[in-house]
């Protein structure tokens, strides 16, 4: 995202439950990542679990900005 994003998405998301719901995950979801992509060699499970949190990370990342399109007029 962009940083006038992040502004916008900082300033919306303290009158709007699911924005700052799926932030929050957002930014959960980085550090799972983040953990997971230290890990040198990875089991299968661990690849699955990568792909998995990247899948849902996109649909909120999707559902965010979705969010602040509508908020946008776009």
């Amino acid at each position: 995202m962009e940083r006038d994003e992040l502004d916008l998405l900082h300033s919306l998301a303290v009158g709007h439950d699911e924005l700052r719901h799926l932030w929050g995950r957002h930014q959960a979801f980085e550090k799972d990542l983040g953990r997971l992509s230290g890990v040198r060699h990875p089991s299968e499970a661990e690849r699955r679990e990568m792909g998995k949190i990247k899948r849902m990370k996109l649909r909120g990342k999707e559902r965010m900005q979705a969010i602040l399109d509508a908020h946008r007029g776009v």
